[in-house]
């Protein structure tokens, strides 16, 4: 018999509408009812790829006498955090503050009210490997709060007392170019040398970082800097981690080699790698990058597409009832699949191997070096073609197929962005086919709502789509010249400084006619996707100089001032937010004005540049310009097609010659050397 979860729309919600667990979704008669019976509430946060949330569903949720436990002593309430985020990020936090490493499945316990007093992770059902049995826990949380246990009431007032407060250094942060190249040494210091990516395991893509490498190497000219990133880029794309035979990139790595991934792929993992392919492809040519992003783009158009054009959030780890059974081979598979001689030159290159390489089984991956001629490319491509198809026969990991407004938009702007830097030009149409999704079917009076799944929305929008969503008109503006993208961004940005603007000059993650939550979040640390504070200033600087309107610049001014002192004690979570401090320093627009051939070719080396944040411009003639722009004067005075390349209030002479303009770019914009 179904709960109360049959009616959700998050697929993570409907794996559990069969529990005989008496589950709520996150809704005011919840709390109701654990007001009128007494009752502690036991939240309980996951997502549909992950796979010890399926581990403690099967153990737990789906067992008769730990439900009956559940139902009698607690409200159980269960989210999705990629649906409700906001709830995530309050209750992770207070697990954090009691000293428990975060993670999913997240178990809090709260009072009727909301507040969190106790939690962890995963529990098994039976005791094991230290930890308690998840029945045992469940008696223990109910009986302590029955009693009026003491250690609850200070538990519960200690962690919202820690949830509540600002960090508010006396004094003003200044924090420059010279702190960000400190930032980046010290980030350089932890780096693994041998395998690419931080030292130790488990392994994460953690792109910020690697941005803020890339960032450090613009300013400084240190190749050490850009070879760090480079390294991590060739590691995770050559290790088990990305899909060598159905492309994309998995969540992260549970060995300091890259080869055993936690097998579920995200949509904003994806997202943010595919930027970063782009920029390294632009600065080495290198024919990997070029594959693992045409790969990438591959498997998002054939397995995250959906019906109305926009992307699914994630696939599951699992299939069958086991972590990556989907992605992973036997030397006996690949052999019946592409017959002796193929399989033998496939395993050779892919490390097939005949006990496997882990657990019995191997994940294709190039960690070896071995040599490749073109001709084994080709050939190795058909073969991963041959296997892909094997593959599909098999049961796939399943796909959450709610569309995430924020994850959209992170990959609309990647798309965006390096479609011309591999010379995809349907990239960018496959980017807008998205964004006009969203715009038209999570879109209510210029505000966006965060999910949508079978035509119910989950409304209002968190900041984090607003920060991913104009991040997305922006660079679709940019990429296409069509000024409604840069309409739409405005209208955003005005919908997000009406519900979302906090004090301090940051933004809280919920709109101020949300549903009530015990406080309203204001994170600025990173998480798996840079803070949206971080995202939401790099907009803003753009905005003011595609649209001139300095008071976006004055916006950003006044983010910075609120959270950098915020930030300071922990700068390692705080990646983004000095990316986002880096293009308010130093990130060049480049100006290109008039049309015809050259014109075109000045904007297409212009979009190549190996340069994270630049804006391009694009006017027919100078009186376009606001009358206020530094490149007016000039532009005025040229004739024919030229660009500009401008670095706050000055701008550099006209460039004529695209050869010329990374230069240009050089003088204005950084790399000292």
């Amino acid at each position: 018999m179904s709960n109360r979860l049959q009616d959700s729309a998050s697929p993570y919600l409907l794996q559990h509408k069969d529990n005989p667990v008496d589950w709520w979704q996150w809704q005011p008669e919840a709390f109701e009812e654990a007001q009128r019976t007494g009752r502690p509430i036991l939240l309980s946060i996951g997502y549909a790829a992950c796979h010890w949330c399926h581990v403690m569903a099967h153990e737990s949720f789906e067992d008769e006498a730990t439900a009956a436990v559940m139902n009698e002593l607690f409200v159980n309430i269960k989210v999705d955090r990629e649906e409700r985020p906001e709830v995530d990020q309050i209750y992770m936090s207070a697990l954090q503050q009691l000293g428990v490493q975060g993670g999913w499945p997240m178990t809090m316990f709260l009072d009727p009210e909301g507040a969190p007093f106790w939690g962890g992770t995963y529990f098994p059902r039976e005791a094991k490997y230290g930890q308690p049995a998840f029945t045992e826990v469940l008696k223990t949380m109910a009986n302590a709060y029955a009693s009026g246990d003491p250690r609850i009431t200070s538990n519960r007032e200690a962690l919202l007392g820690r949830l509540r407060q600002k960090a508010r250094p006396a004094g003003k942060v200044v924090i420059g170019e010279n702190e960000l190249d400190d930032v980046a040494t010290r980030i350089l210091g932890i780096m693994d040398d041998e395998h690419g990516g931080l030292q130790g395991s488990p392994k994460f893509p953690n792109t910020p970082f690697l941005e803020l490498l890339w960032r450090a190497y613009e300013r400084t000219g240190r190749e050490r800097f850009r070879n760090a990133a480079l390294h991590a880029l060739d590691g995770m794309s050559e290790g088990g981690i990305y899909d060598h035979i159905g492309g994309g990139y998995s969540r992260y790595s549970v060995d300091e080699r890259w080869l055993v991934p936690h097998f579920e792929k995200m949509l904003y993992d994806n997202a943010q790698i595919l930027d970063l392919l782009g920029l390294a492809y632009s600065e080495t040519l290198a024919d990997l990058f070029r594959a693992r992003a045409e790969e990438t783009v591959g498997w998002l158009q054939r397995e995250m597409l959906t019906t109305g054009g926009a992307f699914a959030a994630s696939l599951d780890a699992d299939s069958e009832g086991h972590e990556g059974r989907y992605y992973v081979w036997t030397l006996k598979q690949v052999l019946d699949a592409l017959g002796a001689e193929d399989a033998e030159f496939f395993a050779k290159h892919y490390d097939i191997v005949p006990f496997g390489n882990w657990e019995g089984v191997s994940i294709p991956n190039r960690l070896k070096e071995t040599e490749r001629s073109g001709t084994d490319e080709i050939r190795l491509a058909m073969l991963r073609d041959k296997l892909l198809a094997v593959r599909s026969r098999r049961v796939p990991p399943g796909r959450d197929d709610k569309v995430l407004a924020d994850w959209n938009g992170l990959m609309i702007a990647a798309l965006a962005n390096v479609a011309p830097r591999f010379g995809r030009p349907e990239w960018v149409e496959l980017a807008a086919g998205a964004f006009r999704f969203i715009a038209e079917s999570m879109t209510r009076n210029a505000r966006l709502g965060h999910s949508w799944r079978e035509g119910r929305l989950v409304f209002p929008g968190l900041s984090s789509d607003y920060a991913a969503m104009v991040g997305a008109a922006l660079a679709l503006h940019q990429a296409t010249g069509e000024a409604h993208y840069l309409e739409r961004a405005r209208a955003w940005q005005a919908a997000l400084e009406a519900h979302h603007a906090a004090e301090d000059g940051g933004y809280y993650l919920t709109a101020d006619d949300a549903e009530g939550l015990i406080l309203r979040p204001d994170a600025t640390a990173d998480d798996a996707v840079t803070n949206p504070n971080a995202l939401i200033a790099r907009n803003l600087i753009r905005l003011a100089t595609l649209t001139g309107d300095e008071s976006y610049r004055a916006r950003a001014d006044r983010l910075f001032e609120g959270l950098l002192p915020r930030a300071a004690p922990q700068l390692y979570s705080h990646a983004g937010l000095l990316n986002a401090l880096d293009t308010r320093l130093r990130a060049p627009e480049i100006v290109v004005v008039g049309a015809g051939n050259l014109a075109e070719a000045l904007a297409g080396t212009a979009s190549r540049l190996p340069r994270v944040d630049v804006t391009i411009q694009r006017v027919l003639d100078a009186t376009a310009l606001p009358a206020d722009h530094p490149a007016k004067a000039k532009a005025l005075a040229v004739e024919g097609a030229a660009a500009f390349v401008c670095a706050g209030a000055v701008c550099s002479l006209p460039v004529t010659e695209t050869n010329r303009l990374s230069e240009a770019v050089l003088a204005r914009a950084g790399s000292g050397g």
